[in-house]
């Protein structure tokens, strides 16, 4: 997940709420999004009540960019010049790859992504730094026994950060 929309919930949408001045419940309902939607529109971003790549650059919740595969807009095509790719500003296979080669030859994990420590160590902006690497990470106990258990992923005992992503989770049954 590399966006905000209705119905989910976690750690992104509390910071997405404080940002916006609602109530920082977590939880993405239509509050949120009629918030996010005004905002949208007051900076003249496509305003449909998602929070992407765009929308949290111009937020400045750097610590919340996430780019992969499906991610689309001005970010990625930043992303793209940058690895020397074709920029059309959609990360597909070939972004994806480029991502992967970067972050083998740079000493990262290599998983295709580019969270705020891929994009760190591009310098691609200057304004994702050290703290906002930091500040995407959450204490590996903040992430919810559901949210494991939905995920089926089994806590490492002392894993200790885990990403501020882990913390999704959607809020209708």
């Amino acid at each position: 997940m590399a966006i905000l929309k209705k119905g989910l919930a976690g750690e992104p949408v509390r910071r997405l709420q404080v940002k916006l001045g609602v109530e920082a419940d977590g939880e993405f309902g239509p509050n949120t999004e009629a918030a996010l939607k005004k905002w949208q529109q007051s900076k003249n971003l496509a305003a449909d009540g998602i929070a992407g790549p765009d929308t949290f650059m111009a937020m400045g919740l750097y610590e919340l960019i996430l780019l992969k595969q499906g991610t689309r807009g001005d970010t990625v095509k930043k992303l793209q010049e940058k690895l020397g790719v074709t920029a059309d500003g959609q990360f597909g296979p070939g972004t994806e790859k480029a991502v992967k080669d970067y972050q083998k030859a740079n000493g990262l994990k290599a998983d295709g992504m580019a969270g705020p420590a891929t994009l760190a160590q591009m310098k691609l902006f200057p304004e994702v730094t050290k703290d906002t690497v930091a500040a995407s990470q959450v204490p590996a106990s903040a992430v919810t026994d559901a949210v494991e258990a939905a995920k089926g992923v089994v806590a490492d005992a002392g894993a200790g950060v885990r990403s501020i992503w882990d913390t999704i989770k959607s809020i209708f049954k």
